[in-house]
């Protein structure tokens, strides 16, 4: 090799060796549900929120992230990791859309769905060991310890499911140490917990370089309390305590890590519902067969919560894109259905939304689409508390803390955008998002 050949060599080695100094190891932790007011106004937080108040003092924030649309737990935790809106990722909702129902109920389980390279994809192949806890749209994802979260039946079998698809021998190896695994359905605050001893046994066992965990009981019990309930937020301080222990173990292992907590989403709280299916039913667009079940379909709605997406069985005919147009306009018309906004195809790709849809129906905060196709036109809601409403409101405002070396102090960022995260993260790891749309915060 030539002098200048070897001086070349010798000088990208130096820079690689340098770049990987700079980059420092990153734990990402998402709450579901958590919504900035929460860890801001100390009329929530009092002081039984330690370690959200730590990072708060010790690091930077934004006081709000305005969300994805949908407002939804799986392609918000998407955009979290890829930096690209659900319209780029393609994890439109939590559900794959089924207007005959033949995925039994099925979530959008699969990492091979998404569309673009993932913070998970850009470590493994800067060879950083990676690791993931239960983190939203995780099975089959290219990780070095990956325990995806998983269900189908919430019965014993569903371990069986998870032992087969998690990383070869590594829940063997945990629950040898830990005990049995949180089964996928529980999202209790116990399970939490569980979840955070088995993240803290791989951060002290097999040191992720990246490693992305997920805690869900917090939006469970939202769902079930109304979002400024006492049972909340006492859910709320438990997962406090546990990620506490979980980033003091991240430190001990390497006290140059950042630590990152997000969330997908805030919440509103919920009163009633009204039943779009009966609607679309009665106009002829939904046929049921004597079992009820859907016989033929030219419009459907898709469920998320606060909104709902709606298909057209074939987009090009006009009559029918028509008919659900005056439909739509008919409800809202009608203040019984609370109907804030409708938007049609073209809005919904100008803000990031699912192509599938030829329109997206927003409900006002307090109702939401009902989930049962059997339910009464206008009824009490089943649940107290509800997301999935526009990202342009307020309480669906996400969270965003980071602190650790590198980041600066007391950083009050204000508001940001929800596709801000990956590229930013992507800087503190030192690997190429190239797909993002948008730009580092730092």
């Amino acid at each position: 090799m030539s002098p200048i050949r070897t001086g070349l060599a010798l000088l990208a080695i130096a820079l690689c060796a340098q770049a990987a100094t700079a980059a420092q190891p990153v734990l990402l932790i998402s709450i579901d549900g958590l919504r900035p007011v929460e860890w801001l106004d100390k009329a929530h937080h009092s002081d039984d929120l330690p370690t959200l108040q730590h990072l708060l003092r010790e690091g930077a924030h934004a006081t709000r992230v305005h969300g994805v649309l949908p407002t939804l737990t799986y392609p918000s935790h998407t955009t979290l990791l890829t930096g690209v809106e659900p319209a780029r990722h393609g994890i439109v909702n939590n559900w794959p859309f089924d207007p005959v129902n033949k995925n039994q109920q099925g979530w959008t389980w699969y990492a091979s769905d998404i569309r673009v390279p993932t913070l998970w994809d850009a470590a493994h192949a800067a060879g950083m060991t990676t690791a993931n806890v239960h983190w939203p749209v995780s099975v089959d994802a290219k990780l070095d310890f990956n325990l995806p979260q998983i269900w189908r039946s919430g019965t014993p079998d569903d371990r069986k499911l998870l032992h087969a698809l998690a990383t070869p021998g590594l829940l063997d190896a945990m629950e040898a140490d830990l005990g049995p695994y949180a089964d996928g359905i529980d999202e209790s605050v116990e399970a939490d917990e569980n979840r955070a001893r088995f993240a803290q046994w791989l951060i002290e066992r097999r040191h992720p370089r990246f490693m992305t965990a997920y805690f869900t009981a917090f939006d469970h019990a939202q769902h079930l309390s109304g979002p400024d309930a006492p049972e909340a937020h006492q859910v709320l301080a438990r997962i406090d305590a546990a990620v506490g222990r979980l980033v003091a173990a991240a430190r001990r292992d390497n006290p140059n890590v950042v630590i990152c907590v997000v969330s997908d989403h805030g919440f509103a709280p919920l009163s009633q519902q009204v039943n779009l299916w009966r609607v679309f039913i009665d106009a002829g667009l939904i046929t049921l067969d004597e079992k009820k079940g859907v016989a033929s379909w030219l419009a459907m709605p898709w469920y998320s919560g606060g909104s709902a997406a709606i298909a057209l069985a074939d987009a090009r005919n006009a009559e029918v894109r028509t008919r659900v147009a005056n439909l739509l306009q008919s409800l809202r018309d009608d203040p019984a259905n609370a109907i804030a906004n409708v938007l049609e195809g073209d809005a919904v790709a100008a803000r990031g939304g699912n192509p599938q849809a030829a329109f997206y129906v927003f409900f006002q905060p307090g109702t939401q689409m009902a989930p049962e196709p059997d339910a009464p036109l206008h009824g009490p809601a089943k649940y107290r508390g509800m997301h999935g409403f526009d990202p342009d409101n307020a309480a669906m405002d996400a969270s965003f803390l980071i602190e650790g070396s590198g980041i600066p102090a007391h950083r009050d960022l204000g508001a940001i955008d929800m596709r801000d995260v990956a590229p930013t993260l992507a800087k503190v790891l030192g690997v190429d998002l190239r797909e993002a749309q948008r730009k580092p915060l730092f």
